[in-house]
């Protein structure tokens, strides 16, 4: 630790000491924010060019806030003209005296009417920005009437599933924001929150996957960013959505609102939702090799209700134009009932092994949130130096329950028994960042200390036949606690050159593990020190660009993986965590180029090469004896892999387009690992989707889409079945601007999907069946209230914790 100070301290005193050559020289700012008229939100990407006696001409682009800024060393008569395809153009005739804001600047759209036909400027759905890409939610008509979660599989590099798992980069580990800052209702409840929010109170997607060093190590997929519509001045502003899905699903609701009043501003953002999974069958199946070969067969259905709710705030006031205090608070649950039955039967060559049925009633239920505080100091001397101080807590606790009950038994003399596991996560995290701009040069730094701990307590308890009560199993049992803290600096530089942006940066991260298990009075303890790059290389090419990325990502285990608790609901197949997980580091470069809105097309195109070692793999293992499978993980990953991005749209005509999306992997690993047969993955993973929307008259539109998921592997071990699906929908805007109706109808030739994952090992092959419902109609109404301007304000800096993995996939 007496080292990392002496790095803040240095780091700090060079910063300085740049400052003090830096003010030797005049220079005078001129910046302002160009905003739409009518809805008073922010216009990026506007071409202004300012001019001026005895000065050089500019020419700049407003940043995806609508701002912009000029730097001119002397005073003079000076000339703006703002320029944008849609927009009357503006002219602003000023003396310049010293730094000069403009505030907010408005264009107003210019409309040409024949006939009954409006002309009108199109947005474009993506840019390219260095190091991420931004898809704008408000410029794609089908988000006024859909959820969130159904606008996810239009992005590049994301890809949705039947099930509704969200992967970025064919990768679940990466963590997703909302507005710049980790939500514990994210990392917990991810599928369920993103059902309820409505993509219409969202005003973009930030998918950045290239972090630089400003941002934690972990998330090897990057991270997804939701940015929620927030333009507001004094008043309200919100918006409402409620929808129903059948038969597999259930009604939901979502809302925000933004409050502005002077100083103050709040933004809040809520939901609620059921989801209703009708009963199903599903089987499995598992043929053992060898001298006693053996056929286990398991057949049976299952049901299952979630219910689930989230809300979140975020609170900036503006004490004075050097200081601003900002928080966020978010809180979330669930609460989910299931039950299912099942009959197995293992048989070998000298015919039935063995027998039984057996019943599961399960419910589970978790809560939690988080908390932050952030306040940013600036300086009179440079409005773009900034010291910021951050502070978080986030927890969460959830609680599982089974209780079965077995009947029909050959030679299987087991009672019934009763499982459950509470497990709980809390986390502290201090931060302070400095932004330093010296000259053309932003210079960021950073100090960050996390410090996160993880407890769990499962129990297994068995009938006893005499008192006829549950009694514990004392070594079945497990207590564990787990700390995790990663201590980080940071020091990163941007800068152009000619018409390239640079972007370079090294993250340093010491991560202090204590494991200890409370039931067998045993510890493991562990650090590790990883030196993390990330450079990045761009250059505009009209509204697109070209960009070159490299960085590094660390994979941590989250309190899923770790858990030691031994789920064993279903006797032949056990899933268990693995405490002694360690962090592994992932490196991936990345090539990007993009058109813009160029026109009538727009084309994106990416390739990511990727290599990793000592990659968190789950590992299934058989053994003959016992007759059991146990899934659990481990370190035991080597190779590499190709991403393969392709995203085109292209506007038929201005009533009618068509959008193409392929986000596809290649992987190449292997895995060997203790107490493991050595076992390899090469495989393509692929998601292709076309869609097209047409606009009808009188608020109609329509939209239908098509859509491949290929083989996409589970392990280095197995695999799930690739499938078609299909889309239909019809909008219509009821009220301008106020009210939307939308209907959809998924898959409507296949009523079921069964989901199929084949696992192979030495002396296995196992294969799974799930049924689940496929057609489903969905129904939606949102509506948008009240009428704002500006931005709620917050902090430059604040709290990112994209750290830790949760997620339960590859």
């Amino acid at each position: 630790m007496k080292n990392i100070f002496i790095l803040i301290s240095s780091v700090l005193l060079l910063l300085l000491s740049l400052n003090a050559i830096a003010q030797n020289s005049q220079v005078y700012k001129i910046d302002g924010i160009i905003v739409d008229s009518v809805s008073q939100k922010p216009l990026d990407k506007i071409e202004i060019a300012l001019t001026g006696n005895d000065i050089s001409p500019q020419n700049i682009a407003t940043n995806i806030n609508g701002k912009f800024e000029f730097t001119i060393d002397k005073n003079t008569l000076c000339k703006l003209n703002i320029h944008l395809v849609g927009y009357k153009s503006e002219k602003i005739i000023f003396q310049l005296k010293g730094d000069t804001n403009l505030g907010r600047v408005t264009l107003k759209p210019e409309m040409k009417s024949l006939g009954e036909v409006q002309i009108q400027a199109s947005r474009p759905l993506i840019q390219q920005k260095p190091g991420k890409i931004i898809y704008d939610m408000q410029a794609d008509p089908e988000s006024k009437a859909k959820s969130l979660l159904d606008m996810l599989h239009k992005i590049p590099f994301i890809t949705v599933d039947a099930d509704d798992n969200v992967s970025l980069k064919g990768n679940t580990n990466f963590k997703v924001f909302i507005n710049g800052k980790p939500s514990a209702m994210m990392d917990n409840n991810l599928k369920a929150v993103l059902r309820t929010m409505p993509a219409s109170s969202i005003q973009r997607i930030e998918v950045i996957t290239n972090p630089p060093a400003k941002y934690d190590a972990e998330g090897v997929g990057g991270i997804i960013n939701i940015i929620t519509v927030k333009n507001v001045d004094n008043g309200y502003r919100g918006n409402l959505n409620v929808s129903e899905r059948f038969p597999d699903g259930g009604p939901d609701a979502g809302s925000s609102i933004t409050v502005k009043d002077g100083k103050f501003a709040m933004n809040a953002y809520g939901g609620l939702g059921v989801y209703d999974d009708r009963q199903t069958n599903f089987s499995n199946s598992q043929q053992s090799s060898g001298n006693d070969a053996t056929l286990l067969d398991q057949n049976g259905y299952k049901h299952n209700n979630n219910r689930n709710g989230y809300i979140g705030t975020e609170l900036s006031y503006e004490v004075d134009s050097l200081h601003l205090l900002s928080g966020q608070f978010s809180y979330n649950g669930y609460h989910n009932d299931g039950a299912s039955f099942q009959s197995s039967l293992l048989t070998g060559a000298s015919g039935v092994l063995q027998g039984y049925d057996i019943n599961n009633d399960n419910n589970s239920h978790g809560h939690g949130g988080d908390a932050s505080v952030n306040y940013q100091l600036g300086f009179k001397a440079d409005k773009n130096r900034l010291l910021t101080f951050s502070y978080r807590y986030a927890g969460y606790k959830s609680n599982a329950f089974s209780a079965l009950s077995l009947a029909n038994e050959v030679n299987y003399a087991t009672p019934d028994y009763q499982q459950s596991n509470s497990a709980s996560t809390s986390e502290h995290t201090f931060q302070v960042d400095l932004n330093y701009p010296v000259k053309k040069v932003m210079i960021e730094a950073g100090a960050k200390a996390i410090l996160r701990s993880d407890r769990s307590n499962s129990q297994y308890l068995q009938i006893d036949s005499a008192s006829n009560q549950y009694q514990p199993v004392a070594n079945l049992a497990n207590q564990f606690y787990y700390t995790q803290d990663v201590y980080s600096l940071y020091n990163s530089y941007q800068f152009n050159l000619q018409k390239w942006n640079f972007s370079a940066g090294l993250r340093a991260e010491e991560t202090v593990i204590d494991a200890h298990f409370l039931s067998s009075n045993s510890s493991v303890s562990s650090n590790y020190l990883n030196v993390v790059p990330s450079i990045s290389i761009n250059h505009p090419l009209g509204s697109g660009g070209l960009g070159l990325a490299f960085n590094q990502r660390i994979q941590r285990p989250g309190i899923y993986r770790l858990n030691p608790f031994v789920d064993r609901s279903n006797p032949n197949f056990v899933v268990t965590g693995n405490p002694r997980l360690k962090p592994n580091a992932v490196n991936a470069a990345q090539l990007n180029y993009s058109t813009g809105n160029s026109g009538k097309v727009s084309l994106f195109v990416a390739t990511d090469y990727i290599f990793v070692n000592n990659f968190t793999v789950p590992v299934t293992n058989f053994d003959p004896a016992t007759q059991i499978t146990t899934v659990t993980y481990q370190n035991s990953g080597h190779g590499h892999g190709m991403d393969f991005i392709f995203n085109l749209n292209y506007n038929v005509t201005p009533k009618y387009s068509i959008s193409f999306n392929s986000n596809s992997t290649k992987f190449s690993l292997t895995q060997a690992g203790d107490n493991t047969a050595a076992a390899s993955l090469d495989r393509w993973m692929t998601m292709e989707e076309l869609s097209s929307s047409v606009k009808l008259d009188k608020g109609w539109s329509f939209n239908a889409s098509v859509r491949y998921n290929g083989l996409a592997p589970t392990s280095i071990q197995g695999y799930t079945s690739a499938y078609f699906s299909s889309n239909v929908g019809l909008n219509k805007e009821i009220v301008q601007h106020k009210l939307y109706f939308g209907m959809s109808v998924n898959n409507p030739f296949t009523k079921f999907r069964n989901i199929v994952n084949i696992t192979n090992g030495p002396d296995f092959v196992e294969n799974n069946i799930n049924q689940a419902y496929f057609r489903s109609v969905s129904v939606s109404l949102n509506y948008n209230f009240g009428k704002l301007n500006g931005d709620v304000k917050r902090s430059r800096k604040s709290i990112n914790n994209n750290d830790s993995n949760n997620n339960k996939g590859l």
